[in-house]
């Protein structure tokens, strides 16, 4: 598993300077990110994937946006990550703002449900 990506360095340098906080570690193949420790991210084959929820479905869905899907034992897996639109990815204040909701479902995911 490599150390990095040349994607990975651009999310990182060039459209995450700005926000506080992010970090990454390899997993799964790819990278997680996270913001603190809370893990809101993914990044695999040069793509990049945010964490969906109820409260930010809706943004991906009108940007026509799909969730990541991998080949599990013996049929397709879909994750709650779903990729990061590219206007959305080069607008700075758009950006941060889609990482606030992304660990904001995070955190919701995180607790018990009743």
């Amino acid at each position: 598993m490599p150390k990095t990506s040349d994607y990975l360095d651009y999310i990182l340098e060039d459209r995450f300077s700005h926000i506080p906080g992010i970090r990454h570690r390899a997993m799964f193949g790819g990278f997680g990110l996270y913001q603190y420790d809370m893990f809101f991210a993914i990044v695999i084959d040069d793509e990049l994937y945010f964490k969906v929820g109820d409260g930010n479905r809706a943004d991906y869905e009108s940007a026509e946006s799909e969730p990541f899907v991998y080949e599990g034992k013996n049929k397709p897996v879909t994750m709650s990550y779903w990729k990061v639109p590219e206007e959305v990815l080069e607008d700075p204040d758009e950006i941060r703002s889609w990482i606030e909701k992304a660990v904001d479902e995070s955190r919701l995911s995180k607790k018990p449900k009743k």
